[in-house]
């Protein structure tokens, strides 16, 4: 699973999850990406369930590359506490996403298995994805 070595602060505030991603919305490793549509946390759980479900599928000769990472502390209260008493501790790690954003990029396969691959870590993700293609850039 993903988490970070160290980090600055043990726990975080919510956050918001306002706007566009405007960084890291273009595919620029690979030649296909997965893009994201809507807001949200993706666990480490789902990044890992995401990035296995598509090197099975893919086979050899393909490289994944993951763009996000799951930098920020979810905390929890046990079960059957009661109020205050502080913030709970960090249960597990989530990446903020953003609409617009691509989280998977592969290459060395063909778009129909592809968009396969991608189809099956959809279904690993919380969140609603778009199969992107790069687009060259003419100077």
């Amino acid at each position: 699973m993903l988490a970070p070595k160290k980090v600055k602060y043990r726990k975080t505030m919510k956050g918001n999850m306002r706007g566009k991603a405007y960084r890291g919305s273009e595919v620029s490793f690979g030649e296909f990406g997965l893009k994201a549509l809507e807001p949200g946390w993706v666990t480490s759980r789902q990044i890992e369930a995401a990035r296995i479900a598509i090197t099975r599928h893919a086979k050899k000769g393909c490289k994944v590359w993951i763009r996000i990472f799951p930098d920020k502390p979810i905390t929890r209260k046990p079960a059957e506490t009661r109020m205050g008493k502080g913030k709970g501790n960090p249960e597990f790690w989530v990446a903020v996403v953003k609409p617009g954003r691509i989280m998977y990029e592969v290459s060395g396969i063909s778009e129909q298995l592809a968009k396969e691959a991608f189809n099956l870590a959809t279904k690993k993700l919380s969140i609603g994805t778009i199969f992107a293609k790069r687009q060259e850039v003419a100077l």
